[in-house]
């Protein structure tokens, strides 16, 4: 029976059938517990007309339900722990700008009074319309935030419906149910992942999500295990089961026998040990065995993250994803000034370290306000530096604004998603006419600041010396690069096997993209999943790459790959697997990789 607790003191003895699933993984590592399951807002609420003389009565229903989830997101984040992730607080400001946006705020109240709807009724009919929106997204992180839109939606549905959910008080003792919690769920917002942080859970698990969801962001960030995209799971796992995580594989278990969980266990110790192992390596340089010096950088998406970079013993920031200082901001644009003062901080948090700012990597959904037209293929629209070039204003002052930071420190332009030279030639224009604007107000910039392309769309890889001849540096993203290269969308759970690096595809435009650069003199790096998978870390090298760009979290498992790893024994063995076509002799030969 689900409620039987008796079970749980004897997992390997439980009169319930084991089962496992099977997911995307986006957290490395083994979690074992039990299971705690979050139930969501009844989605399914009463549909009904209210009468004239109700309206006004329920408009103030939903006001109030609205500012009361106003008050908790307050609190929250006047609660949130000093050693909270960054993102956690980032993901709570965003959701009480969407709950402050007209589109939520206001159009379910007109609603109400133009149709008549229930409060609730006229929420879902809102948030289905914006969650529609989302889905012409192209951009994996920023679809996938329609999940921020719902789980507002959702905080709210709960305070109408009086099912607001709080966990149980923990009782002490070995056996306790909080002392070992893994949280089942369809999904997680980040406000109910703040009530979780204080009471010992071990591991996510979500039906949705994909590598960039918010389960997946906070649990690399907390280094936690999650496996998302398990379809069903939140239906077939039952309260109380026991469960493993297997964070690498993305996979299970619930209700695991004797045997297994004997051998996750041994395997969950072996993984403490070497962690505890890793820790002492922050401050040693990362070079390989026969004296190669490797660069590590850190992928940040806010100022704040460049403190768990620093203490990650990362050499710089790789990836400044700076779409995050543009969203959940309704319709207005951060100033020139506002970007200014958050690229200062992050520079001057790195303490001399370069800092590569990528541009504005937006969608082609127009989620800043500027157009409520939605491309017809949004993957093939609108977006990142098509967007910019589009909108000549949002570019130049974000310019200005990452030029300024560079008087306080070493700083790099990043362009994403260049494919023509003439969106080179015109992106490098308006890096000059910035710089101009700079010195006719007598501003302070660095004159050499140095400019890079995004190499993430297969035509990029295939033109490289139109780009050599023009940046000064390289940098794959190969996220993009995989999915464009293989027209596989890697965030839906549908066809998320189908998503490989080792595709030999994949494997030629990478190494195309590293040779270019050193026979050209200027530096590559990758700052995709790709650099911060162990996996590939001497694939990669063998390759010719000298630069990882990766989560901090990521960033001491991939050195001590680095410094295990002999080059003149990898290159050879690579050179082969370049060669191969099949994707199971491919697969083998990086698994001897990892013995070499």
């Amino acid at each position: 029976m689900p409620g039987d607790r008796s079970r749980l003191r004897n997992p390997g003895a439980a009169p319930v059938a084991s089962f496992t699933l099977h997911g995307i993984p986006v957290s490395r590592g083994i979690a074992i517990g039990r299971a705690h399951k979050l139930a969501p807002a009844a989605l399914d609420v009463q549909h009904y007309l209210v009468a004239e003389e109700l309206l006004e009565a329920e408009v103030r229903r939903l006001q109030q339900a609205l500012a009361q989830v106003h008050v908790e997101l307050q609190t929250l984040w006047n609660e949130l722990p000093k050693d909270a992730p960054t993102e956690l607080g980032a993901f709570i400001d965003v959701h009480a700008l969407i709950l402050s946006d007209p589109m939520i705020s206001e159009e379910p109240l007109d609603i109400i009074r133009t149709r008549h709807y229930n409060a609730e009724w006229a929420l879902l009919t809102q948030i289905d319309e914006l969650s529609a929106q989302f889905d012409e997204i192209e951009d994996p992180y920023l679809r996938e935030r329609k999940a921020d839109i719902q789980q507002v939606a959702e905080r709210v549905l709960k305070v109408l419906l009086g099912t607001a959910q709080t966990l149980p008080a923990a009782t002490g003792g070995e056996d306790d149910f909080q002392a070992q919690m893994i949280i089942v769920a369809h999904d997680i917002s980040p406000a109910d992942m703040l009530q979780f942080r204080d009471r010992s859970f071990i591991g996510f698990v979500t039906d949705v999500g994909g590598q960039n969801s918010h389960t997946a962001i906070v649990a690399r960030s907390l280094d936690i295990p999650a496996a998302v995209g398990m379809a069903g799971a939140s239906t077939l796992i039952e309260q109380d089961d026991w469960l493993i995580i297997d964070g690498d594989a993305g996979v299970v278990i619930a209700n695991p026998s004797s045997l297994v969980l004997e051998q996750y266990r041994e395997r969950q110790a072996v993984a403490a040990r070497a962690r505890k192992k890793l820790n002492k390596l922050k401050k040693t340089p990362a070079i390989t065995k026969d004296g190669t010096e490797i660069t590590l950088l850190a992928n940040i998406e806010l100022p704040d993250d460049c403190a768990a970079a620093m203490e990650a013993g990362a050499n710089g920031v790789g990836l400044f994803r700076s779409e995050f200082l543009f969203m959940g901001r309704d319709s207005r644009i951060p100033s020139e000034d506002e970007q200014f003062e958050q690229y200062k901080r992050a520079v001057v948090a790195m303490k001399g370290r370069p800092v590569t700012i990528r541009t504005l990597d937006i969608g082609a959904d127009k989620p800043l306000g500027q157009s409520e037209q939605t491309a017809l293929n949004p993957a093939l629209g609108l977006r990142a530096i098509r967007y910019c070039l589009a909108e000549p204003q949002i570019f130049l002052t974000q310019l200005r604004a990452i030029l300024r930071a560079s008087a306080f420190g070493k700083v790099r332009i990043l362009i994403p998603m260049l494919a023509h030279a003439f969106e080179i030639d015109q992106s490098l224009a308006m890096v000059e006419q910035a710089k101009a604007a700079l010195r006719e107000r007598g501003e302070k910039f660095d004159e050499d600041v140095d400019v890079g392309a995004m190499i993430e769309i297969p035509a990029a890889a295939l033109a490289l010396p139109m780009f050599v001849k023009r940046m000064d540096f390289l940098s794959i993203g190969t996220n993009d690069l995989i999915q464009y290269t293989l027209a596989i969308d890697r965030v839906d759970y549908e066809v998320a096997h189908l998503y490989n690096p080792l595709h030999p595809a994949v494997l030629q435009l990478i190494s195309m993209t590293i040779a270019a650069g050193h026979k050209a003199g200027i530096d590559v790096a990758v700052c995709g999943e790709m650099a911060g998978d162990i996996k590939l870390t001497r694939l990669l090298l063998g390759m010719g790459l000298r630069e990882f760009s990766m989560h901090p979290a990521q960033l001491l498992s991939v050195k001590q790959e680095i410094l295990n790893s002999d080059l003149a024994r990898i290159m050879p063995q690579t050179r082969k697997i370049m060669r191969s076509m099949e994707p199971n002799v491919i697969a083998d030969a990086v698994e001897q990789l990892q013995l070499m």
